[in-house]
């Protein structure tokens, strides 16, 4: 069988510096209403993609479905996360491996420096390294070796696609989205990953944020929009959003992935062609502004036009902004 791949979407956004459209972003939208139908579409929303980061709530989902019982609400959210490597980032992925009497030492994602700019400083200032907690899925991988080692599971082959871990996550995935996994390929901190639609990770958000209190899926975006700092840092454009946005759940992805989802309200998923992250978030915050019923706080409404409308320096001053134009 020959996998359909992504076709590429349509003109999305453009950079405007000093009057002048410098740059340009393709992509592909994917809007839903509160009931979970697609309402508005651009581009290609029926081929698969590899959804990146913005797929750990669901392998989260799964590690619970395995069985894991993450010793607080904190623990699950660093588990869905793409973190900075701030200190308290460090702290709750120590928090998780420590429950569950594991160390540094069993995570199989790359060592890395701190994302965050300040983090990274003070950590090179001290005469520090790279390690396997600051890379920014250490949460998830935190989750998968501690039900891994709860389930009996080879905690050393956590990350083989055929570990019964990550045959749970496929299962999850394929729930979710409604969709058969159309490949499988390995991300960049090493765990496997599944392509699907636009469509199936729109569906699969509504799902996570329209279920009932009690429910798995519930805890997951609960802990995420009661820990917004630790999905994605300080400065971190899901975690703002979320502050700033009453209910959202929002997590993006390497190579331009965003998904945003309010329950009641509407989901919108992007994917921005060519791996531009700096249009995935304005697009999909236009998206859900325009196309949904969607009605934000005065307070919220400056948060979105914030990051609806990222600015361009030149000199050191602004000259001119990244502009969504669905």
């Amino acid at each position: 069988m020959t996998t359909k791949h992504y076709c590429g979407g349509e003109l999305v956004a453009e950079v405007v510096r000093s009057g002048f459209s410098e740059s340009f972003h393709r992509g592909s939208v994917a809007v839903f209403n509160g009931e979970g139908t697609v309402v508005h579409s651009v581009g290609d929303i029926a081929s698969p993609v590899f959804p990146r980061s913005s797929a750990k709530p669901f392998q989260a989902l799964a590690a619970l479905r395995a069985g894991w019982k993450p010793a607080t609400e904190a623990n699950l959210a660093i588990a869905a996360a793409s973190h900075r490597g701030e200190e308290f980032h460090v702290d709750e992925v120590d928090s998780l491996l420590s429950s569950a009497e594991l160390g540094e030492e069993a995570l199989q994602c790359p060592p890395d420096l701190p994302g965050d700019p300040a983090a990274r400083r003070a950590v090179v200032a001290h005469g520090g390294a790279a390690r396997r907690v600051y890379m920014n899925c250490s949460g998830k991988h935190s989750a998968m070796v501690a039900v891994s080692k709860l389930n009996g599971w080879d905690p050393a082959s956590y990350l083989d696609p055929e570990h019964p871990l990550q045959q749970q996550v496929a299962a999850t995935v394929e729930e979710m989205t409604g969709e058969d996994i159309a490949a499988t390929g390995v991300d960049g901190c090493g765990a496997p990953l599944f392509a699907y639609s636009l469509t199936g990770l729109g569906r699969a958000f509504h799902r996570l944020t329209a279920a009932v209190e009690g429910t798995e899926e519930r805890a997951i975006a609960d802990a995420m929009r009661h820990y917004p700092k630790l999905i994605q840092g300080s400065d971190g454009v899901d975690s703002k959003a979320m502050i700033a946005i009453d209910g959202l759940v929002s997590k993006g992805g390497a190579e331009a992935v965003q998904a945003l989802s309010i329950p009641g309200v509407g989901t919108v998923v992007v994917k921005i062609d060519d791996g531009g992250q700096r249009a995935a978030m304005p697009v999909a915050l236009r998206a859900l502004v325009q196309h949904t019923d969607f009605l934000p706080s005065h307070e919220a409404h400056k948060v979105i036009e914030e990051l609806s409308w990222p600015e361009i320096y030149g000199g050191g001053q602004p000259v001119g902004r990244l502009r969504p134009l669905i």
